[in-house]
């Protein structure tokens, strides 16, 4: 009897079964003595759409909503249906004694596997691999120690809330909003209320009205000091800061108070994913999805780093005994960081890393004991991986210690201070490279109550308040992480929906809102926008994950909600304008048309969902350049074929024909046709090609 291990991914199913000694390869699955591992490719069984239930709901009618089926029904994904049915066929062979499921360890991947499950009918033992990094180690460990299916059959249940949860609200409401108004809007219970955030940020920007404000620098002796009153530093008066000016000038400056304070700061904890992907946005400007797939490289291909999808920033107390080999693991590429640490025998400084209690489903995100080699990661990967190890050996070196001298001058009544910041032990600045210089070349720790100063220069600044910036998405997602919308696994792609919905637009690093995700605000629920409401939802999911929440209530909960939703909708009076309409109108059904931005230019589509005209309104841009400018040159068909155009330097290029091209099909036939005359004997296959293209000219 066989064990079928069930992975989510065919690069992850790869690395299994040769840990595994599976050796006899097929189309979807390998095969060895004891094991036969098969895989998903990401979801091979989603919930039934509405049509599935009903052809008339093929037609998006208001009048329909809601859709809310008495049983949530699961259907086999048609792209990936080939994949499903050798799986199915393979948890029905009679020498399969148990499947163990070895999909991404968390709610998602549970979810992907169990559905697989369930729609084959498997009734047999379930056993599950949760295991945080990659390695041939790690991956050994975990087949000698497989858990219990029935330990992660709450996750799973989590799992189906929260698919059923954004299937009735984000499909009902979508569905009520785009029949109503007549054009595409998305709307769900955790983009909507990221959306309005955003939309909030906006509204303070463009309500805010400027206003002027002086600040005052004065030199006292060698020292430079600023004016402050009431720890306000700003004077909004031209009139009352010039005469502070002048009061100041030239005046005696007596040293009030000397205040020094020793502190300071510890080492910060290893990354979880959000933390992460904040840090990559503000570092290297990379969005949150873009942070996700390249750790999942380092993850899954390297096998350099752990578990990914984590929202946890500890580590458990038995992964202590794993440091030095953690540390062995990085040292080709941190030499003289690592060092010190293992002549200290990799002795972790940090001690509240450990903490069991903090821990969820995966610790923090740190580096594995698999040998690095920095040639075999790209630019980005090295980037990422860097942050990483770095934030990691903070925690093996001091924390980071300084003095901070104040010093307050009193000069005619008004008050000066200035400021020295002390480094005494770098710690572990010295490895995150943010160690802080001292900020002044004068010691104030030198001075002494009481002593006179000549204040010899006096300097006013003129500025202007400013508004908030935008949010960036490292803004974006601390903001979703306080409230609790999303999980780690999901914020990246809740981004993402709303740039391609466009309801935002990603400018300069910074997330705009457009005119239609400010309109959709207005017209969604307003209990939909709130970010609360979700943030609940999302704890008691949580909840029904470890085992304390009940799934029928939550469900219950979810289809009231849905029916007020709609009913809200339905009932509105609100009013939408489409933000991208033309003066021109449809060529087949006479409805306007819209604008609309796309990847390859701005295009031109029907506003009538019944019909499917579009046409581009810009030429199409190709891939070739230039030889003057070197932008990308226009692609255009003419009358005496296909050519390329660069309208900055008016250069036109015939486009060549195509190469011909021969199929693996036809390969293997010339080789047998040629392979049978022995003048040809010995003759490569290209030569052999060209021969038979050279006979069909």
């Amino acid at each position: 009897m066989k064990s079928l291990v069930l992975a989510e991914k065919p690069s992850v199913a790869r690395e299994l079964a040769r840990v595994l000694g599976c050796n006899q390869k097929h189309k979807s699955y390998i095969e060895g003595n004891q094991y036969i591992v098969t895989w998903a490719l990401g979801h091979l069984i989603e919930l039934k759409m509405p049509e599935h239930y009903d052809s008339k709901y093929t037609t998006w009618r208001l009048e329909d909503l809601p859709i809310i089926p008495d049983k949530m029904g699961l259907k086999v994904i048609k792209q990936t249906s080939a994949q499903y049915k050798s799986v199915e066929t393979l948890l029905k062979r009679k020498d399969v004694k148990e499947v163990i499921i070895a999909t991404d360890a968390g709610r998602e991947g549970e979810l992907v596997a169990r559905w697989i499950l369930e729609r084959a009918g498997w009734r047999k033992t379930i056993k599950r691999l949760w295991i945080s990094s990659q390695t041939d180690r790690a991956i050994k460990d975990g087949f000698k120690q497989l858990k219990p299916g029935k330990q992660f059959e709450a996750l799973y249940e989590s799992a189906v809330c929260r698919a059923e949860a954004d299937w009735l609200i984000g499909l009902n409401v979508s569905r009520a909003l785009t029949t109503k108004y007549k054009e595409p809007l998305s709307a769900g219970r955790v983009q909507t209320p990221t959306l309005a955030m955003m939309i909030e940020r906006e509204k303070e920007i463009n309500s805010f009205i400027p206003k002027e404000y002086w600040t005052i620098q004065a030199q006292i002796g060698p020292l430079s000091s600023e004016w402050s009153q009431a720890n306000e530093k700003r004077v909004f008066s031209a009139e009352k800061a010039e005469e502070i000016k002048q009061k100041l000038a030239n005046k005696k400056a007596v040293l009030q108070t000397v205040d020094r304070k020793q502190k300071n700061e510890s080492q910060p904890l290893p990354y979880d994913l959000t933390e992460l992907q904040r840090d990559a946005n503000k570092r290297f400007g990379f969005s949150a999805k873009k942070t996700l797939n390249v750790l999942q490289g380092l993850y899954e291909q390297h096998k350099l780093v752990t578990y990914p999808r984590t929202d946890s920033r500890y580590l458990t107390k038995d992964m202590e005994a794993t440091m030095v080999d953690r540390l062995q693991g990085i040292l080709s590429g941190y030499k003289e960081e690592v060092r010190p640490v293992l002549n200290q025998k990799g002795k972790v400084l940090a001690r509240r890393v450990f903490n069991n209690e903090k821990v969820t489903d995966h610790h923090a995100i740190i580096p594995t004991e698999e040998r690095l080699n920095l040639a075999d990661l790209e630019t980005d990967e090295r980037k990422l991986y860097d942050l990483i190890v770095r934030r990691f050996l903070a925690l093996f070196y001091p924390a980071y210690e300084f003095e901070t001298i104040h010093a307050i001058f009193d000069v005619e009544g008004e008050t000066l201070s200035a400021r020295e910041t002390n480094v005494i032990e770098a710690g572990f600045k010295k490895i995150i490279g943010k160690e802080e210089p001292n900020e002044q070349k004068h010691s104030l720790g030198q001075l002494v109550k009481g002593k006179t100063f000549t204040v010899n220069e006096v300097t006013l600044s003129k500025k202007l308040t400013e508004p908030p910036l935008r949010y960036s998405e490292a803004d974006i997602l601390g903001k979703m992480e306080k409230f609790g919308l999303g999980t780690p696994a999901t914020r990246a792609d809740i981004i993402e929906k709303l740039i391609s919905s466009e309801a935002v637009e990603r400018q300069n690093s910074r997330l705009y809102p457009t005119k239609k995700g400010k309109q959709l605000i207005d017209l969604v629920n307003d209990e939909l926008t709130s970010p609360e409401l979700t943030a609940k939802w999302e704890k008691e999911l949580e909840l029904i994950a470890r085992g304390n929440g009940n799934q029928k209530v939550f469900k219950e909960k979810i289809r009231k909600q849905t029916s007020q939703l709609v009913s809200e909708i339905k009932a509105s009076e609100k009013s939408y304008r489409a933000h991208n309409l033309t003066g021109s109108k449809c060529p087949e059904c006479g409805e306007f048309l819209k604008e609309r931005k796309t990847k390859d230019g701005r295009i031109l589509v029907c506003s009538s969902r019944e019909c499917n005209f579009r046409k581009h309104k810009d030429p199409k841009l190709s891939n070739r350049r230039c030889p003057q400018c070197h932008k990308k040159m226009e692609i255009h068909n003419g009358k005496a074929g296909t050519y390329f155009q660069c309208r900055r330097c008016n250069i036109v290029e015939k486009a060549e024909e195509k190469k011909k091209k021969v199929s693996k099909h036809e390969e293997r036939k010339l080789k047998q046709q040629y392979s049978a005359d022995n003048s040809n004997f010995g003759t490569s296959l290209g030569d052999l090609l060209k021969a038979a293209l050279d006979d069909k000219e």
